[in-house]
């Protein structure tokens, strides 16, 4: 399939359901719309991006190492952990995510700013997971996330799993994590 054969097809498509419920008497608004149609305004030119390259940070392990950050951070931040590769390989930071963690620790707050696929969530999520480990076996709430949608809680959910939970048998990993989006059942709660 040719992706720019389908594109025209779809906008064929699309064209033609559109204008046909579009019943116009004034001739001037027909032209108008005609035009802007031909124009495709209602479907523009495909937008090819590329992502940013982002300027290195360093290794969770490196953090480790040098006293930064919780010893079980190398265990928990692996990248690929799965079934497969429990252990997962060593993660990598971007230097906007190292410059965050920094921040943290030093008891700051900070807004971080950055492209969608850039890690933002990492940049919070190693700060306070690094800061329950060395509170130790505290009891209570340590912390509460609080984000815009459902959609995003529920998607962060799976990737603090991914994380806190892969890798350590069930219900013992270091540092644990609820979700409440009022989507629950009783039992969850």
């Amino acid at each position: 399939m040719n992706i720019f054969d389908f594109r025209h097809k779809l906008i064929k498509d699309y064209s033609s359901y559109v204008t046909s419920f579009i019943h116009i008497k004034d001739k001037r608004i027909v032209q108008y719309v005609r035009d802007n149609f031909s124009q495709g305004t209602l479907w523009p030119e495909p937008l090819i991006q590329l992502n940013p390259a982002f300027e290195p940070g360093g290794w969770i392990d490196e953090l480790v190492e040098q006293g930064i950050l919780h010893s079980e951070c190398s265990r928990i931040f692996r990248v690929k952990k799965d079934e497969q590769q429990e252990n997962g390989q060593p993660l990598c930071l971007h230097k906007h995510q190292a410059d965050a963690i920094g921040i943290a620790r030093d008891g700051y707050n900070y807004v971080l700013t950055t492209g969608t696929g850039s890690g933002k969530s990492l940049s919070y999520i190693i700060p306070i997971v690094d800061r329950v480990l060395k509170l130790g076996s505290v009891q209570g709430i340590q912390a509460i996330v609080v984000y815009p949608m459902n959609a995003l809680a529920n998607s962060q959910a799976k990737e603090l799993e991914k994380f806190l939970c892969r890798g350590y048998p069930e219900n013992q990993q270091p540092v644990t994590f609820a979700r409440y989006t009022g989507q629950e059942n009783d039992q969850e709660r």
